[in-house]
């Protein structure tokens, strides 16, 4: 059962970041995974907004903070609710191509993957997140290019 947000809610927001697979690998979308060394897990780049922050805002906000890369944002995927330390957490995630940018290293995100699919949903730590990867793909069809909102 998915808790109900309301005061005691965090939000946070992320993106399902992607780029075009080179074209020496199969079709289909690369996807960003981040690497976060205090929890040793493998996720989706997200994080909690600032009070007032527009939830769109504060996920490309956090794929800028933690991957180094700029985000041009696509569709809107399914939200993810879940308990975190005993409190409801709402994640709100959109699918997002990846601009321009290099990765540097920090305290909050040590290392990111660029993976295929397959490969980024056998990655991902929490079994949630595995859905996102399904979204993402029903929004972009290997091989058919981004798909944004119109």
């Amino acid at each position: 059962m998915s808790p109900a947000a309301d005061d005691t809610t965090v939000r946070a927001a992320g993106c399902v970041l992607w780029r075009p697979a080179p074209p020496t690998a199969p079709s289909g979308p690369e996807l960003c995974l981040v690497h976060r060394p205090k929890y040793d897990d493998w996720s989706h780049p997200k994080g909690k907004l600032k009070p007032g922050e527009d939830p769109l805002a504060g996920a490309l906000r956090e794929v800028a903070e933690e991957t180094g890369y700029a985000a041009v944002p696509g569709v809107e995927l399914p939200t993810v609710r879940y308990l975190a330390n005993g409190r409801p957490k709402e994640v709100r995630y959109w699918a997002a191509a990846a601009g321009t940018g290099a990765f540097v290293p920090s305290d909050e995100v040590d290392r990111i993957l660029w993976l295929l699919p397959g490969a980024a949903r056998a990655r991902l730590t929490q079994p949630r997140d595995r859905t996102l990867v399904d979204a993402l793909l029903a929004t972009c069809p290997p091989g058919t290019g981004h798909r944004t909102t119109p």
